[in-house]
Parts: structure tokens; sequence; C-alpha cells
């Protein structure tokens, strides 16, 4: 899968490509430490709870999926003066001596 952010204007700002894995999260407890994450960086305006393996509304209704990425590799491109580039490549999962999967970034 590929992850992409960045804004419209070629002079200024930072474009970020994202490639790697992504895995549906389903479990309340991450979901629900996700979810506070989530609020309490936002400050306050994205509140969500979790329930059901998906994040809720406030009030419980609607749903919202939500996919935890495990990079393989970044790109990302600064605009404007100095325009600029960089590339990150990941160590294969497994590869280190952590285990096979990370942590939250969160």
């Amino acid at each position: 899968m590929v992850l992409t952010t960045g804004c419209s204007g070629w002079d200024h700002g930072l474009d970020v490509v994202v490639e790697g894995y992504a895995a549906r999260v389903t479990d309340d407890a991450v979901l629900a430490e996700a979810a506070k994450a989530f609020g309490a960086k936002w400050d306050g305006r994205w509140q969500f709870t979790a329930r059901d393996g998906a994040f809720r509304g406030p009030d419980g209704n609607g749903e919202a999926m939500v996919f935890e990425v495990t990079p393989v590799k970044v790109w990302a491109h600064a605009k404007g003066d100095p325009f600029g580039h960089t590339r990150h490549r990941f160590p294969r999962r497994g590869a280190s001596a952590g285990g096979s999967r990370r942590g939250p970034l969160w």
C-alpha cells in the first residue's frame, strides 16, 4: 500500500510517500489507545470510541476501520527554498533484534 500526504503548493511544504504493508486493527484495547492519542493530538476535536473492532463516534454510531502501516520505504520532497529530497528504507520484517512486529507509532 502507498500512503501519501503533502500540500498542493509547488513552492512550499513537504510531500511524503510511505510504501509498506497495511493490516486492519480490530483489537478494541489497541483501538482505545489510538483513539485516546487522536483526542490528545487534535485538541479533542477528533473523538472516537473503540467498539467491535472499529472506531465509532462519541455517541457510538458510525464505523471507521483503522489500519496500521509497517513502512518499507519513505520518500520526502521539500518544496520551496531550499528544494530537496530524501528516502529511507526500513529493515525487513524480522531482521531487527526487536522481533517481527513493531509497536504502535502513536
